[in-house]
């Protein structure tokens, strides 16, 4: 399906020395406050004190949220698990203070608001815990990021999965680098955004890596930059159908899936442009560079039997 088709070639390729050096401004701004703020890492990750907190009716999260951090409580999360009456509660650690004390100090609180509060459950993480979430989240992305790369060296070629795996990474910590330099709290659920970000990102990747596959067997006039310009034009129609509808849903779950979901839909909504943006002015101008080439992709035999059909150059009868 497609909204519109663009008879005449954009020439994307002609400005890929521009795009890229602000794509490596970008990564290089974005690596400097990982490394001098870091990221601003949630209980799951720093340790904390974990309550479970049911009431007789649904409870108001904001006004949880509101009386737990009037406690001095920073970066609370609070959030409905089970039913619309239960609350999960995550206090960050903090130096000098018990987690039993202060497990007590919150039901307090929330005792005062509403007399129904029952603590169902209360425990302690610890920072060990978060750390081996920590590891696992970086073995995570490695074997994600060892995936893809065998997976596009197998499908295509080896210069396409270099491509692609330094796209892809440019996406992952530019999103790193807006959470180090808002400081806004990076939680699973953020990795998880992360981890789904590289798919989402890579799956771009694909489509105009396997086009221009396609290009070079179809036009066997066109030189590598003609190639690679025809195959991001003819699936424009495609980007805009796929990640427009892709993030008006990020888009709903940002504005109206409350706090919960919100840094969750952030990190989406930044990996999905910037998806695009990598896909098309980062990986395939690097493929470019690294002289990906019709021999490349097309095997010896096919070459001399692959006519293009549509090519008004090439001769060929229909």
């Amino acid at each position: 399906m497609e909204f519109f088709r663009i008879r005449q070639d954009i020439p994307f390729m002609r400005h890929a020395l521009v795009f890229n050096l602000v794509s490596l401004l970008t990564f290089l701004a974005a690596v400097f406050f990982l490394v001098s703020r870091g990221l601003h890492l949630s209980v799951e990750f720093t340790g904390g004190t974990l309550m479970e907190v049911t009431y007789s009716q649904p409870a108001d999260l904001a006004v949880v949220r509101n009386a737990v951090t009037l406690l001095g409580f920073a970066d609370v999360q609070v959030q409905n698990f089970g039913t619309s009456r239960d609350v999960l509660i995550r206090l960050p650690s903090q130096k000098g203070v018990s987690s039993a004390s202060q497990s007590t100090s919150v039901m307090t609180a929330l005792r005062a608001i509403d007399a129904s509060a029952a603590m169902r459950r209360t425990e302690f993480v610890g920072p060990q815990v978060g750390d081996e979430l920590a590891i696992d989240g970086l073995k995570a992305l490695a074997f994600v990021v060892g995936g893809i790369m065998v997976y596009l060296a197998v499908r295509f070629e080896w210069k396409f999965a270099v491509a692609a795996i330094i796209a892809n990474l440019h996406d992952v910590i530019i999103i790193l680098g807006f959470f180090a330099f808002f400081q806004w709290e990076f939680s699973l659920s953020v990795l998880a955004a992360v981890l789904a970000v590289l798919g989402y990102s890579v799956n771009e990747s694909v489509v105009i890596f396997d086009r221009i596959r396609e290009n070079f067997r179809r036009y066997r006039k066109m030189n590598t930059i003609e190639i690679i310009n025809n195959a991001i034009t003819s699936t424009i129609s495609r980007t805009i159908i796929t990640h427009g509808s892709t993030q008006m849903m990020v888009l709903a779950m940002l504005l109206f899936g409350g706090a919960t979901l919100y840094y969750f839909a952030l990190a989406l909504t930044i990996g999905i442009l910037f998806g695009i943006y990598s896909s098309v002015f980062v990986a395939a101008a690097i493929a470019m560079w690294l002289g990906i080439s019709r021999e490349d992709l097309v095997k010896a035999g096919a070459a001399t039997q692959d006519l293009d059909r549509n090519d008004p150059n090439s001769g060929a009868v229909v």
